[in-house]
């Protein structure tokens, strides 16, 4: 039987300030990919985001991903045909790139012979750091919500936590993109001893804002580990969040950057997903948090887009799927 699967995952923002390779939050922003294997050779289409990717054939991250989880479970299929719709920037800070490794890394278990039960989701996790490289990112798009991701002896692991539905995170998406190398070449080696204290002090206090007291989420968004050093090669992306910080804004570069994450807290009477900014009071602090964002750019003469989200809460998903006829190998250590 041929098979075919097709996956859901959510665009995802890391560090969220001080939380820096540890803390992620998932998106209501998703891509899609389906995949088949009843057809030869190698085919790859890309609609949305990142169309240009088609052409990279098995350097695509997705496919390359599938490989990787496809040779731990000993078998690869005849023929791969991959069609990819994306809504997440590539390039951002928004998690593209962990997006495509899990996309790829479930799809293929779900159409290996007996690849759900042999492949555990914390091995997914693991496959998924490694590829990525570090696991708050994939860590956030596996689980949804917001994760803390940590590597110990055996690799890869994250522990999950709901934020508050009144918590409103929105995306201000940088029109470059921004290579994650260039934004990570210019950190130091190592930091005061005294700033390194003030983040872990934020990032646990950041936590709690999220969870329990939006009231911090100003102060607990504080970061000296990343931002400060990064400043240089995203200094509009700096400017934008200074100037949010002191409009009383709590906002972040997302990820490496340059897109820029802010926390808005919406009416606590008017919590639920579906009611957007239309339905927000004037009077509201997530709509004053608006006006202060709009106004902001404007004086910047800068026209990012923003994209109001919601937190998505359930994570990478499996839409449908049609057991294939890729091989069972031996069980992966």
């Amino acid at each position: 039987m041929d098979g075919s699967v097709r996956v859901r995952v959510p665009a995802t923002s890391a560090n969220l300030g001080p939380g820096f390779d540890a803390l992620g939050l998932a998106l209501s922003l998703h891509d899609m990919v389906e995949a088949r294997t009843d057809r030869p050779g190698l085919t790859v289409e890309v609609a949305g985001q990142g169309e240009a990717s088609a052409q990279a054939g098995e350097k695509h991250l997705v496919v390359r991903a599938m490989r990787e989880t496809f040779g731990l479970l000993d078998g690869q299929p005849a023929g791969l045909a991959l069609r990819c719709a994306n809504r997440i920037p590539h390039g951002r800070g928004l998690g593209s790139s962990a997006a495509a490794i899990v996309s790829g890394i479930l799809a293929a278990r779900a159409l290996a012979e007996g690849g759900a039960a042999r492949l555990s989701a914390g091995a997914v996790l693991r496959l998924a750091s490694e590829l990525e490289g570090h696991p708050d990112n994939v860590a956030a798009c596996l689980l949804g919500g917001l994760t803390i991701a940590w590597t110990g002896d055996g690799g890869a692991r994250a522990t999950r936590l709901s934020p508050l539905r009144t918590i409103v995170p929105v995306a201000i998406v940088a029109p470059e993109p921004l290579a994650t190398e260039t934004a990570r070449d210019v950190l130091p080696e190592s930091v005061p001893h005294a700033d390194a204290a003030a983040n872990a002090a934020r990032s646990a206090l950041l936590v709690a804002a999220l969870t329990s007291a939006p009231g911090d989420l100003l102060e607990a968004t504080r970061d000296w580990l990343h931002q400060p050093y990064r400043a240089g090669v995203m200094s509009v992306t700096a400017d934008l969040v200074r100037r949010l910080r002191e409009g009383g804004v709590p906002a972040v570069v997302s990820g490496a950057g340059p897109s820029v994450l802010a926390f808005l807290v919406r009416p606590a009477s008017m919590s639920e997903p579906d009611l957007g900014p239309a339905s927000w009071s004037a009077q509201a602090p997530a709509t004053v948090s608006l006006n202060v964002l709009d106004s902001t750019m404007r004086e910047m003469g800068i026209d990012w887009d923003i994209s109001v989200l919601d937190v998505d809460r359930r994570g990478a998903s499996i839409q449908s799927v049609t057991p294939g006829s890729v091989p069972a190998g031996g069980t992966p250590q």
